[in-house]
């Protein structure tokens, strides 16, 4: 029986039929409640926060949804977690209970009433259920999550995990939806987003934008910024343009120097360079000829020049990547197995492997311009030691689904997660986390070398020797060569210096400034 009573009624979203132009009338007054941003993305993938895994959606989504704790705004590092939805936590000496108490303020969009335990309850069971959920694999230690009160959950855990309070905050799993919104939508839901955030879906035009208007039950108060204009808009140039124009307020940007530093030049504007970096990655599909032979995979790494990449984007938006797990995430180690660049070495590797005459393999890669300008550059890498990478270039949701059936040879796949290395071992390097095995999320190279560590890791109460596991880890994946990382790109983000977030900008989980209720134009 739910705690609180509540209905079934769907605010329908206010169907405005705006469009560009409409939406170019409107920048006359974004200066006082109307926030217009520009997004590298051709469109929005699945609005669903339990499923959506693309750059684009993740700032989005983190407008509208709340997670038990949050980092705080302008920060990502997990020393600035606080309370969200939760106002406070116990937890046992062993670590394996969690007792969160929720406030009692919290209301769902639209008439979905006031969010309780029941709905924490359902949210996270559905985070953890791996036909709901993209993130299934960061619950599997979780062995029950009940509502012990009208407003108090209680988790219980099969082992310790490096970092429970990372699980909760509002990133993929841990986005907090509501029952009765997601039982009454269905499939809709991921086209209708519904959460407790500051912000409420309100419109999605396809290819165009998303638009979120102000929600006035927000628990923290009502937002100073009324309405927000998600713009798609994948060129470069146009998206340069429609900034410099005022068209729109805040700009994704593009991922190399050359942008930072020509954005910088215009009057009037903010220019942030986040962390998290993405780590660039390129992953070598083990399973398949002729990457099945490890002579093949370490030509491949000899073929990369990281000096040439990271000079390619720029010294100020990226940093060279040496190891499998980001530089600054707890447990990265650079004391792994290296692969000096070498053509001479790449040929003399093929030419053993048999291939005298060099090999070609296949890429399945994203249409976005930052992540496309750096895979070609990763192609003429390789050209030059005879490895011959044909790129098949596809919409970026599109991407993600067809890398997720394994259907590419070499996956260039380009995340942050959580700062501690047990997330980017488990999701990228863990055997459970292979396509199309029932808990799959990114394991495209077949990695499972350093299965063991990675599980012990986990459990291992002592932080010394969990290092250990977590280094042992990483110099396994590097000598078999699962997969060549490349470098972290820094976030890159621009606005108007008459928006003021509120708070200083470092960094960002969710890949974008946040946009909260303090959030407002100065002008």
């Amino acid at each position: 029986m739910r705690y609180s009573g509540k209905t079934s009624i769907f605010l329908t979203a206010t169907a405005l039929g705006l469009g560009a132009a409409a939406m170019a009338g409107s920048v006359a007054n974004a200066q006082q409640t109307t926030l217009n941003i520009g997004m590298a993305s051709a469109d929005a993938g699945k609005l669903d926060p339990h499923i959506a895994t693309t750059t684009p959606d993740k700032g989005l989504l983190h407008w509208m949804f709340n997670g038990l704790v949050r980092i705080k705004p302008g920060e990502a590092s997990p020393a600035f977690i606080e309370a969200d939805i939760a106002s406070s936590w116990t937890t046992s000496d062993d670590g394996l209970t969690w007792v969160f108490t929720l406030r009692d303020d919290v209301e769902c969009h639209g008439d979905y009433g006031n969010l309780d335990a029941e709905d924490v309850v359902f949210s996270l069971n559905r985070a953890a259920n791996t036909e709901q959920s993209s993130f299934s694999g960061d619950f599997a230690a979780f062995q029950s999550i009940e509502a012990t009160g009208p407003y108090e959950v209680t988790i219980t855990l099969a082992n310790p995990i490096p970092s429970l309070l990372g699980t909760l905050v509002p990133y993929h799993g841990g986005n907090i939806v509501c029952q009765d919104a997601v039982e009454a939508l269905g499939e809709g839901f991921e086209r209708t987003p519904i959460g407790t955030g500051p912000f409420m879906f309100a419109e999605y035009q396809p290819q165009q934008y998303v638009k979120l208007v102000a929600n006035p039950e927000y628990f923290r108060g009502e937002p100073a910024i009324k309405e927000i204009f998600y713009r798609y808009i994948p060129s470069d140039a146009s998206r340069d343009l429609a900034f410099q124009t005022g068209e729109i307020d805040m700009i994704y940007g593009r991922q190399d120097q050359t942008w930072v530093e020509r954005i910088r030049e215009l009057p009037g504007t903010n220019v942030a360079i986040m962390s998290p970096g993405e780590m660039s990655v390129i992953s070598l599909n083990k399973t398949m000829p002729p990457l099945d032979d490890i002579r093949v995979r370490q030509a491949v790494a000899h073929a990369m020049d990281r000096q040439t990449m990271v000079a390619f984007k720029g010294q100020d938006v990226t940093l060279p990547a040496i190891s499998v797990v980001p530089e600054g995430y707890l447990g990265h180690t650079d004391d792994v197995p290296t692969y000096e660049f070498s053509i001479e070495k790449a040929k003399a590797l093929l030419t053993e492997a048999g291939y005298p005459d060099g090999v070609t393999l296949n890429a399945i890669h994203t249409s976005l311009p930052g992540m496309l300008s750096t895979m070609e550059a990763v192609q003429s890498l390789l050209r030059d030691a005879d490895i011959n990478l044909e790129i098949q270039v596809v919409e970026h949701a599109t991407f993600h689904e067809q890398i997720r059936q394994d259907l590419s040879q070499v996956t260039h796949y380009s995340a942050a997660r959580f700062p501690v290395a047990d997330t980017y071992l488990t999701q990228f390097f863990h055997s459970d986390a292979i396509p199309l095995k029932p808990n799959a999320v990114t394991n495209f190279s077949h990695c499972d070398v350093a299965d063991a560590e990675i599980t012990a890791a986990r459990t291992e109460p002592d932080p010394a020797k969990q290092l250990e596991l977590w280094a042992t880890a990483q110099q396994k994946i590097a000598a078999d060569v699962c997969a060549v990382p490349i470098y972290q790109n820094l976030q890159l983000w621009a606005w108007k210096d008459t928006l003021d977030l509120g708070f200083e900008v470092n960094g960002s989980l969710n890949l974008s400034p946040a946009i909260t209720e303090i959030s407002k134009f100065t002008e």
